[in-house]
């Protein structure tokens, strides 16, 4: 005679169940989220293109790849947090220049 699991222990909680519809919304929040996180990366980067395209100051666009750092390094966290953690495809995705990646984390 063999001994089984009842069957409820032995797969994962359906998109029925409380936890199965708990656990989709979750993952749908952080699906929107990383989605404005890029959209944020895109924004901050095309706006430091733009100023370097015009040839304005240098005073400015300090402000500009401190923004775009800090964009870069908010999305870069939040896709670690849910589990993504390669780098170098969202680098070569957004085009993210060097001296933008050197200041990540620096405030």
């Amino acid at each position: 005679m063999s001994l089984r699991l009842p069957r409820n222990l032995v797969t994962k909680p359906g998109p029925d169940t409380g936890a199965g519809v708990l656990e989709v919304e979750i993952r749908a929040e952080q699906a929107a989220s990383l989605g404005r996180g890029g959209r944020d990366v895109a924004a901050a980067l095309k706006r430091l293109r733009d100023f370097d395209a015009a040839d304005s100051g240098p005073a400015a666009r300090a402000e500009l790849v401190a923004a775009a750092a800090d964009a870069v390094w908010g999305f870069l966290i939040h896709r670690e947090l849910c589990g993504l953690r390669d780098r170098d495809q969202v680098i070569r995705d957004y085009a993210i220049p060097a001296e933008v990646l050197c200041r990540l984390g620096a405030r």
